[in-house]
């Protein structure tokens, strides 16, 4: 069994542009959050698995920090079953130490484990030492249901 495109669709407008999922459970739907809040994009050195959670194989060199990313039209776009980035997602620079990174995780926490909720690779590795900033472009971060 598999979602419909209407259902991934609406899913994807619950979880990350914070509107209501019409016609599930009472009249009113499925309703949004009171307060929109932020989803947190976190970098890793491995794909951090179905299992993982946002600290697996996370990025440690000096000043990384996971970016918050508002669950709202200027935070995230969606196409169809697709999601992305609405605006630039940049990290804070590298002032110390390395981490070669492979994934982006989309998750619910600012720090520690945190409920990872979607997960990607990147198109290519990215080096990240001493000096590099890592972001995304907007449109570049792109997560699907299916």
């Amino acid at each position: 069994m598999s979602m419909t495109n209407a259902a991934e669709a609406a899913l994807l407008d619950l979880l990350f542009l914070n509107t209501d999922w019409a016609n599930i459970g009472d009249v009113a739907g499925l309703q949004n959050s009171a307060t929109a809040g932020s989803f947190f994009i976190s970098l890793h050195t491995a794909d951090p698995g179905e299992a993982g959670n946002q600290s697996t194989s996370e990025a440690s060199y000096t000043g990384y920090a996971r970016v918050a990313v508002a669950r709202t039209a200027g935070g995230w776009t969606r196409t169809s079953s697709t999601i992305a980035n609405t605006a630039l997602v940049q990290f804070a620079q590298c002032t110390g130490g390395s981490s070669i990174v492979t994934h982006f995780g989309i998750g619910t926490d600012s720090t520690g484990t945190g409920n990872l909720l979607l997960k990607g690779a990147l198109t290519s590795s990215l080096s990240i030492s001493t000096g590099i900033q890592p972001q995304f472009a907007a449109g570049a971060m792109t997560a699907s249901v299916d």
